[in-house]
């Protein structure tokens, strides 16, 4: 309640500010708010995924905590995972700013950050340091803009966190680093996937087993995807994210001078592409694996339609810009009600429920 009046009083302030200053005051605050605990949730909300047991689906994007300085704020604020990173091995500075805008008339946002992030060490000692919290934590990790060997490093950060990451997300789709987008295409990826999948069996004895994930563009043509998603099937990836920012522009957009710069869209604007392409990859992957979905959540509906779309699990960060934090109680709750009405008491009777007919529609335009 009270985290809910400071959420509601402040977001006037924080939408007048710079995006990025806005964003870097909100991680500040949450280090010092005293939050408690969260409830226990619903047994109806639990999800079982790439072996791990998830209090509820409804996860926050890689994105908002680069340096793993508040997951455990998050976690308190009612989400069921938190993805930390995108972290690269070296810290680097990323584009020049301004590197964020709100396009608040389509409750979106573009950025062009670059994978801007204080490198390994930093968010290692984080999570070392509250190893012993609980909670299931993510790790997102990308290359460094001007290395040599981009594979090299995704096989260094599965070496250096295998320890302390619930799970490792391989982001080879943000639009921000210039050509990281080819290690999609299928003999990158298939090399990539190759020699992530052996450092983390390799480190598998010290470290315990830890799932891999592959973060996909929505950008993808359908014969791409076809070729991501059969790399991944051999790989025996245990999951996918479904999916980054897109460089398209919708039509529809209403911020048309804003909607000009360059970068990654998301939020509201994504959610018809993102959801399509969710679709796609589920009815490729034929349950070799759980997906996430993500991009334009902004409800308890629109997280439903992307379980029935084919995720398992869901993930968001931009409409937290435009709905606070209250938002995560919103989605959990209409997600606990579907659960009983339509689940049969859980969501996995749902997941994927839509696919075929949502592949059989028109392309979003």
């Amino acid at each position: 309640m009270v985290i809910g009046l400071i959420d509601r009083l402040s977001r006037p302030f924080m939408r007048a500010l710079d995006p990025e200053d806005a964003h870097t005051l909100t991680i500040k605050a949450l280090r010092l708010l005293p939050l408690p605990p969260p409830a226990p949730e619903p047994p109806e909300l639990g999800v079982r995924a790439f072996g791990l047991n998830f209090p509820s689906p409804v996860g926050l994007a890689a994105g908002f905590d680069k340096n793993a300085k508040a997951p455990d704020a998050m976690l308190r604020l009612g989400f069921g995972f938190v993805e930390i990173g995108t972290v690269t091995p070296c810290a680097q500075q990323g584009n020049p700013r301004p590197r964020i805008f709100r396009l608040t008339a389509d409750e979106g946002v573009i950025n062009r950050l670059g994978f801007n992030n204080e490198g390994e060490a930093a968010a290692l000692a984080r999570l070392a340091a509250r190893a012993d919290a609980g909670g299931i934590i993510g790790v997102n990790i990308g290359a460094n803009k001007d290395t040599p060997d981009r594979t090299q490093d995704y096989v260094r950060l599965i070496d250096t966190f295998a320890p302390v990451a619930s799970y490792f997300t391989v982001n080879v789709s943000s639009p921000n680093t210039p050509g990281l987008r080819d290690l999609q295409q299928a003999s990158a990826l298939d090399e990539l996937l190759g020699r992530v999948i052996e450092a983390r069996d390799r480190v598998r004895a010290s470290a315990g087993p830890t799932p891999v994930l592959l973060k996909i563009a929505p950008d993808l043509t359908l014969p791409d995807l076809d070729d991501v998603v059969g790399v991944a099937r051999k790989h025996r990836i245990d999951g996918m994210i479904v999916g980054n920012t897109t460089i398209s522009r919708p039509g529809s957009l209403r911020e048309r001078d804003k909607a000009k710069e360059t970068g990654g869209l998301s939020g509201k604007p994504l959610y018809r592409l993102s959801t399509r392409i969710l679709a796609e990859t589920y009815v490729r992957a034929e349950g070799a694996f759980p997906i996430i979905g993500a991009g334009g959540i902004d409800s308890g509906a629109a997280a439903l339609a992307k379980i029935k779309a084919g995720a398992t699990l869901v993930q968001l960060y931009s409409a937290l810009v435009y709905r606070g934090i209250g938002l995560v109680s919103e989605i959990k709750r209409e997600l606990l009600a579907a659960a009983k009405r339509d689940g049969r008491g859980s969501l996995a009777a749902l997941v994927g429920k839509d696919a075929a007919d949502i592949t059989a529609e028109s392309w979003p335009s």
